[in-house]
């Protein structure tokens, strides 16, 4: 079947915005994308062509605007095959009852057929032509489906509604150039009205047209483009800590969530007490940053300075007063911190390792203390696979991993768990733990996120690295791995983290042995221990793969992966030379023939035994070429391949495409002698076998 789309002239701009209550900063974003995602997708499949994609929001609504939408969809020529012209037809060219039926069926009578030449031979086919529709009766049921379609984390249902969302929905604007688009959702009908600021201007507001949609929002105190609104905030932001001749913490993260939980900025600075720096930085941004969304500011040293910037959602009349509240909470929280901070010092850190035995990991796989004891006897293995022999370092990993956690049952980190592993550092350092056990103590959390900084030194990363095998072993080999969306261990974080921080480090480790020793380590907990490393292999293959999907071809990762990934950091190797070796111009017609010798191994060599060359059976010039060129190219790809230069090893098999070549155009693989053939395919055997020491080039697709 084949479309040929008539565009139409006629274009007007769109506007869709979905009014709510207030939205989670959080959900926003994503919202957005998932709107212009949508509108493309549907807006394709029904024929209509449009301009620009642009997208607002703020906390109370999520808005599209398309410039250029044609006015008509556009109309369909269909060429619809029917049946093989040899059945359609008889001898004389006359429709069969094959042919009537298949008409019937499209529609239309028997007489609309016709015949055409494919690539497979003469069929019958009939042509539709389907006139397009005007975009006003398309873009209701477009929009309805794009509303229902948006997913949250969390969806709610209000009053007796049945349809969900993240937040009641409390208006719904939908134009078409001047025109109001009409539909409903959750009992809301869409009109031509949006909504100001909820406190400062809260009455309607009539958009009459998309390209109004700005400045009429604007002139009732919202700021909907994101991005304006975001440079708002941080010139606003600057302009205040510069005041105390300081500047706001670089910290893009808590910039976004702001942007999305104001609609028109006010910065207020604050202050607190001087006292209050003695606390640890961490704790003083922590407080400001997590509970309050303040912005902390600091000198031209990077210092922290005893201010804030807060950003208010409303113009504030007067200043000061609005900043004694934002300093009143802030104090109060900060005061709380100071009164844990200096509690908990009373208790050495060490003293509270026991205090683990009472805290349950996981029901099945233990308590704190148990996990502790895993990952801390992992962890020496781990260090002994890497060469990492030294008394010293090997007593500061013990110790770090025994207090890694202890910070736990403090009372810092029970109020404000976000500071777990900031604490246990700086209680480490209070107490003359050496700084290497009170680094290893913060950097085994590290990576706690996508794109977070990664341990800087071996003790946090095998302790971090440690941990995050256990828990992956422990959660999969109990049976409550993630599933689909849900991920209630954050095991796809862990997995990820594992990976950063062996590669990152460079570790040559064998996950084979490293997981056979986590699963090993947790005994008689895991029901089937060997089912549990085989998932927990597969876990990381699939992280891999999704991992370097983003830089690199699906097809050649696989391709990499199935020739083996035990030690990440050769397969990250092998993964960056077979990416730039695909991009040559010969390499495709090499892999054809690595993949011609494959397919007839696997065919024609099975339950053969397949021995060492025989050089006497070699009887035509291009399988003697071939065995020459193995011979001689055999020794240089092993030693390439030892010293992990992937690229080295690729150009020496490159250097095979002729032999190879040469030896499918004039060899009959399964000659009539079986002692020829036998030999024959030993010769494919050896050509497989110096390519797969790099990847399964059987895996990757041509291109174009």
């Amino acid at each position: 079947m084949s479309t040929t789309p008539i565009a139409p002239s006629e274009t007007r701009d769109l506007l869709l915005e979905i009014g709510t209550e207030e939205l989670p900063a959080s959900e926003i974003l994503p919202a957005l994308d998932e709107m212009k995602k949508l509108f493309a997708e549907k807006a394709a499949a029904a024929r209509l062509t449009h301009g620009l994609i642009a997208t607002y929001g703020t906390p109370r609504r999520l808005a599209l605007v398309v410039q250029s939408v044609a006015s008509l969809q556009a109309s369909l020529t269909e060429e619809i095959l029917g049946p093989p012209a040899r059945v359609a037809f008889d001898a004389d060219g006359k429709p069969t009852q094959v042919a009537e039926k298949w008409a019937r069926s499209q529609g239309v009578d028997v007489s609309a057929l016709e015949k055409k030449q494919t690539s497979k031979g003469e069929y019958s086919f009939l042509t539709r032509n389907e006139a397009g529709r005007p975009a006003a009766d398309i873009l209701p049921d477009l929009f309805q489906s794009i509303v229902t379609s948006i997913h949250f984390r969390k969806s709610m249902r209000w009053g007796w509604q049945t349809q969900a969302f993240s937040r009641p929905v409390q208006w719904i604007c939908a134009l078409f150039g001047n025109d109001v688009l009409a539909f409903d959702f959750a009992d809301v009908k869409s009109g031509g009205t949006s909504r100001g600021h909820r406190f400062v201007s809260p009455g309607e507001i009539e958009i009459g047209h998309p390209s109004n949609y700005l400045s009429k929002l604007e002139a009732a105190h919202v700021i909907a483009d994101l991005d304006r609104r975001r440079s708002m905030i941080a010139k606003l932001a600057q302009a205040a800590a510069t005041e105390v001749n300081g500047s706001i913490r670089n910290d893009p993260e808590l910039l976004d969530t702001v942007t999305c939980l104001v609609e028109h900025p006010t910065a207020v600075l604050g202050s607190f007490e001087k006292d209050f720096l003695d606390l640890p930085p961490e704790v003083l941004v922590s407080e400001a940053r997590e509970h309050q969304k303040y912005f902390s500011v600091v000198d031209q040293h990077g210092h922290l300075m005893p201010h804030f910037v807060a950003i208010s959602n409303t113009p504030i009349p007067d200043v000061s007063i609005a900043r004694v509240g934002y300093e009143r909470v802030l104090r109060a929280r900060l005061s709380d911190a100071r009164f844990f901070f200096d509690d908990d010092r009373k208790k050495p850190l060490e003293s509270r390792v026991d205090e683990l035995k009472r805290v349950v990991f996981q029901q099945k796989l233990g308590t704190s203390f148990e996990k502790m004891e895993r990952f801390r006897s992992l962890a020496r293995f781990l260090a002994e696979e890497i060469g990492l022999s030294s008394k010293d370092a090997l007593d500061q990993l013990a110790r770090a991993a025994t207090l890694c956690k202890a910070d736990l049952v403090t009372g810092m980190v029970g109020e404000f768990p976000e500071l777990q592993g900031v604490m246990g550092r700086e209680y480490a350092l209070a107490e003359g733990e050496s700084l290497e056990v009170a680094d290893a103590i913060f950097e085994h959390y590290l990576p706690r996120f996508s794109g977070d900084v990664l341990p800087s030194h071996d003790a946090g990363a095998l302790i971090g690295l440690a941990d995050r095998l256990d828990t992956l072993a422990g959660i999969l080999g109990i049976g409550k791995g993630p599933t689909g969306a849900a991920d209630p261990f954050a095991l796809r974080r862990a997995c990820i983290g594992a990976i950063h921080i062996t590669l990152s480090r460079g570790w040559r480790l064998s996950l084979t042995r490293s997981i056979a020793r986590a699963v090993e380590l947790l005994g008689e907990r895991l029901p089937n221990p060997e089912r549990t490393k085989a998932d927990l292999f597969d876990f990381f293959r699939e992280r891999l793969r999704n991992l370097w999907a983003d830089e690199h071809r699906r097809d050649v990762i696989d391709a990499v992966l199935s020739a083996g990934f035990d030690d990440l950091v050769d397969a990250r190797d092998r993964l960056i030379a077979v990416s730039h070796a695909v991009k040559e111009p010969s390499f495709e017609a090499l892999a054809g023939g690595f993949k011609r010798a494959v397919n007839i191994l696997e065919k024609q060599a099975k339950g053969i035994e397949l021995r060492p060359v025989d050089p006497a059976l070699l009887t035509d010039m291009a399988e003697k070429q071939l065995f020459e060129a193995i011979s001689t190219t055999r020794g240089h790809i092993e030693t390439a391949v030892e010293m992990h230069d992937y690229a080295s090893a690729l150009g020496h098999i490159a250097t095979l495409r002729g032999p190879i070549d040469r030896f499918f155009d004039e060899v009959r693989v399964m000659a009539d002698d079986p002692a020829v053939k036998t030999n024959r395919l030993s010769l494919l055997a050896d050509v497989r076998s110096l390519f797969v020491k790099i990847a399964d080039f059987s895996r990757i697709q041509a291109q174009g």
